[in-house]
């Protein structure tokens, strides 16, 4: 299955419309009516859509690797410091992650931003 996004509540909206211009599955929390959720509930609910979650909470990366730790299934975390990638970086990595992926290879896995290349 191809590579869906979920964008939790911190991702700015520019990301979203970036996103959107170039084609990629997007989904915002806001959108589905989840961002007052907490950050299980959160994971849980991209798991439910089968789309991975693109965030720069530092809380829900900490409960993305509790749930690797415990062995707890997710969908998938996509996570960058909201300080360390320009908008326009942060768009051109996430397409890249979208355009090569399938949902299936980033099951309980974390990804970080930026990407080495």
């Amino acid at each position: 299955m191809p590579l869906s996004l979920y964008l939790d509540h911190h991702v700015k909206l520019e990301i979203t419309k970036g996103l959107r211009h170039r084609q990629v599955d997007v989904l915002t929390a806001y959108e589905d009516s989840a961002h007052q959720l907490g950050d299980p509930a959160l994971l849980d609910r991209a798991m439910q859509l089968h789309r991975v979650l693109f965030t720069q909470d530092d809380d829900l990366l900490r409960e993305a690797t509790r749930r690797q730790e415990a062995n707890i299934g997710f969908a998938g975390v996509i996570y960058v410091h909201q300080n360390n990638l320009s908008i326009g970086q942060c768009i051109d990595e996430l397409e890249l992650i979208a355009g090569v992926f399938e949902s299936e290879e980033m099951l309980n896995w974390i990804e970080y931003l930026p990407l080495k290349r």
